[in-house]
C-alpha cells in the first residue's frame, strides 16, 4: 500500500484541526516556547499500532525540533500493559499541545484495530486460516487501517475496486440473461477473481466457470464445510459476513482458507492512551 505511515493523512488531520491555530496555548504567552517532554502512556491491555503516526505529526510540526526527539519506545505489534510507555516526544510545549490529539486520535484508533485483529489471529492459531479485513473502513484511513490490520497479524485483503474482479450479490441480480463464465471472461488479464455465492445453485455456477477464489457469505460453519469439500484442492474458500473473532475458530476448523472480519475496522474500541506533557 502506498504511503503506510500516512504523511497525506496526516497533514490531513493537522488542517481540520487547525493544530498551527491553537488560541487556548497562545494564551501561555513566552512559556508555549519552553522545552517540554510528552509521554505517550497506555491505561489498559492492548496491541500497540501506529507509533510511525506519532513522529509524522510532529515533525510536520516542527520537523528541526522533533526528527530526532520522538523516541518510540516498543515496537509495533507488541502487547503492551497499563503504564507503559508507548513513544516520547521532545519540543517546544506548543508543539506538543499542537499535535497531541491527532496523534492520540491515530494511535487509539489504529491501536484498537491492530487488538482485534490479534485476538482474530489468536483464536484461529494453529489451523492454516488467516484473518483479514474487509473494506467496510473510515473513509480517508484505508491505507492505515489496513496497515493495523498486518500490524495485528492479519493479512491485507482487495483494497479498492480496482485491485481484483469481487462478484457480489448485486452482480448476481445484474447478470440477467449471461453466464457467469461468459461475463468473467472479459475480466482483464492478471486481476485476481473472487465469487462471492449464498447458495448451492451460484457455488456450482462459480466452479463451473473456473473461479478459484470462492467467498462464502453469511453462511454457517457446516455449510462452509460442506463447500470446501464440494470445492476440492486448488480452491480457495473464504468466510465472511458477521463473523467475530470468537467465531473465527469454528470457521478455521470449518477449512476456510481466509476469513475476512468487517468488524476489525468497523468495529474496532479505541485503545485507552493517555499524553502526559512536563516542561523540561
Amino acid at each position: 500500500m502506498a504511503d503506510p505511515l500516512g504523511l497525506a493523512e496526516v497533514r490531513r488531520a493537522l488542517e481540520e484541526d487547525r493544530a498551527r491555530e491553537d488560541v487556548t496555548t497562545r494564551l501561555l504567552g513566552a512559556a508555549a516556547g519552553r522545552a517540554a517532554a510528552a509521554a505517550f502512556v497506555a491505561e489498559g491491555h492492548f496491541v500497540v499500532a501506529g507509533l510511525p503516526i506519532v513522529g509524522r505529526v510532529y515533525a510536520e510540526l516542527d520537523r528541526d525540533a522533533c526528527l530526532e526527539s520522538v523516541a518510540p519506545l516498543l515496537e509495533e505489534g507488541a502487547w503492551v500493559e497499563p503504564g507503559a510507555v508507548l513513544a516520547r516526544v521532545r519540543a517546544s510545549a506548543a508543539t506538543l499541545l499542537a499535535g497531541e490529539r491527532v496523534a492520540l486520535n491515530y494511535l487509539q484508533r489504529l491501536s484498537g484495530i491492530a487488538t482485534l485483529t490479534r485476538r482474530a489471529v489468536e483464536a484461529v492459531a494453529g489451523t492454516p486460516a488467516r484473518i483479514t479485513h474487509t473494506r467496510k473502513t473510515t473513509p480517508g484511513l484505508r491505507a492505515l487501517e489496513r496497515y493495523a490490520v498486518t500490524v495485528g497479524g492479519g493479512v491485507a485483503n482487495r483494497g479498492s475496486l480496482a485491485e481484483a474482479v469481487l462478484w457480489k450479490d448485486n452482480h448476481w441480480a445484474l447478470l440477467g440473461a449471461g453466464t457467469l463464465a461468459a461475463t468473467l471472461a472479459a475480466a482483464p488479464a492478471g486481476v485476481p477473481v473472487v465469487v462471492e455465492v449464498e447458495d448451492q445453485s451460484q457455488l456450482e455456477q462459480a466452479l463451473a466457470a473456473g473461479v478459484r477464489h470462492i467467498l462464502a457469505d453469511n453462511q454457517t460453519p457446516e455449510r462452509v464445510a460442506a463447500w470446501v469439500r464440494r470445492a476440492g484442492p486448488g480452491v480457495t474458500v473464504q468466510a465472511s459476513g458477521g463473523i467475530t473473532p470468537e467465531r473465527a475458530r469454528a470457521y478455521a476448523q470449518a477449512g476456510a482458507a481466509l476469513i475476512s472480519i468487517g468488524a476489525l475496522t468497523h468495529s474496532a474500541p479505541a485503545a485507552p492512551i493517555r499524553c502526559d506533557l512536563a516542561l523540561t
